[in-house]
């Protein structure tokens, strides 16, 4: 495994690092406890230091669990990355509603999310600790100056924003002192380079933690036809690669991600990992799993690297098909 610093933060992760969205038993697909503690065990056996986890992964804090369960006796071999500023919304009965979130940085509320999530995740500080999505009613201005007085206290080693943009990302350095960002990229989805927030990030010193990195798995190349929404399965409603106008278009750049995995006797998966991991300031990417085989097959990414002519035609496929 390797390792990069993350932004002006002193912390070194993994450059593959797990997310634990999934194990929210909730959004993709149905995921036991006892599953989500081996695959958190697993990584660090494996040399994946970074698990990402938030309160919001589950109706009832399923993730932030597994991953205090998971690290106990083992926390010092551990980079955890925690949120706060997304809570579930709750229906009838006090359930939440499935794929239902809303944001709130109220500070009061902010503070309370940092205590929930160091009582769950069994530590008495958080690595890097992150505004999950940008708060329209409350403004971001109060949990930032928190951030940077957690840091301060010893409660957060490092501050980091995900979701932002350039403007909000300026604003979160002044006020909060932050050391990086949590943007989505993948080779299916490069808005974050676009609208400049990868290349801003990576031009000032930031940490850049990818989420999505396998596209919700369709960049995996396992996917015969798009998952069928359901219940505890919602993928589709946040990665537009499973919708039928653009299905047909995205494999067509997974079959060149076959293709080049084939010629080099790695999985597609290997080849979607190392495309993130060579753009500009990318610190680390994180995938999301919940067998440890293919995560060991992820793992393997962080031994090779794609080929100048690799990548030329892996961006030349996407730019004809997808544009």
């Amino acid at each position: 495994m390797k390792y990069r610093r993350f932004g002006n933060s002193g912390i070194d992760v993994s450059v593959v690092g797990l997310g634990t969205w999934p194990l929210g038993n909730d959004f993709f697909g149905e995921v036991s406890e006892s599953a989500g503690i081996a695959v958190i065990q697993k990584a660090l056996d494996l040399g994946i230091n970074l698990i990402d986890t938030s309160p919001a992964y589950g109706q009832a804090y399923e993730a932030e669990i597994a991953v205090g369960k998971a690290l106990k006796g083992r926390r010092d071999k551990a980079v955890i990355s925690t949120k706060c500023g997304v809570h579930r919304v709750l229906g009838v009965g006090n359930y939440a509603i499935p794929g239902e979130y809303v944001r709130c940085l109220s500070p009061a509320v902010v503070s309370a999310e940092l205590e929930n999530s160091l009582k769950r995740l069994g530590t008495d500080y958080i690595d890097i600790y992150f505004i999950h999505w940008p708060d329209l009613n409350f403004g971001n201005d109060g949990a930032l100056e928190l951030l940077a007085k957690w840091k301060k206290e010893g409660k957060i080693r490092a501050g980091a924003v995900s979701n932002f943009s350039v403007d909000q990302i300026k604003n979160a350095v002044a006020k909060g002192g932050i050391s990086g960002i949590q943007p989505q990229l993948s080779l299916l989805a490069q808005g974050s380079v676009d609208n400049g927030v990868i290349p801003f990030a990576a031009e000032n010193n930031l940490g850049i933690m990818t989420y999505g990195s396998l596209g919700g798995g369709i960049l995996t190349g396992a996917f015969k036809e798009p998952p069928k929404a359901g219940a505890k399965e919602l993928r589709s409603f946040f990665y537009d690669s499973f919708t039928p106008a653009k299905w047909d278009r995205c494999n067509k750049v997974v079959d060149t991600l076959r293709e080049i995995a084939g010629a080099r006797g790695v999985s597609p998966a290997e080849v979607s990992i190392n495309w993130v991991l060579a753009q500009k300031g990318v610190t680390t990417a994180l995938i999301g799993t919940t067998k440890g085989d293919n995560l060991a097959k992820n793992a393997a990414a962080a031994d090779w690297e794609l080929s100048t002519a690799e990548l030329a035609k892996i961006n030349e496929s996407y730019r004809k098909n997808i544009g």
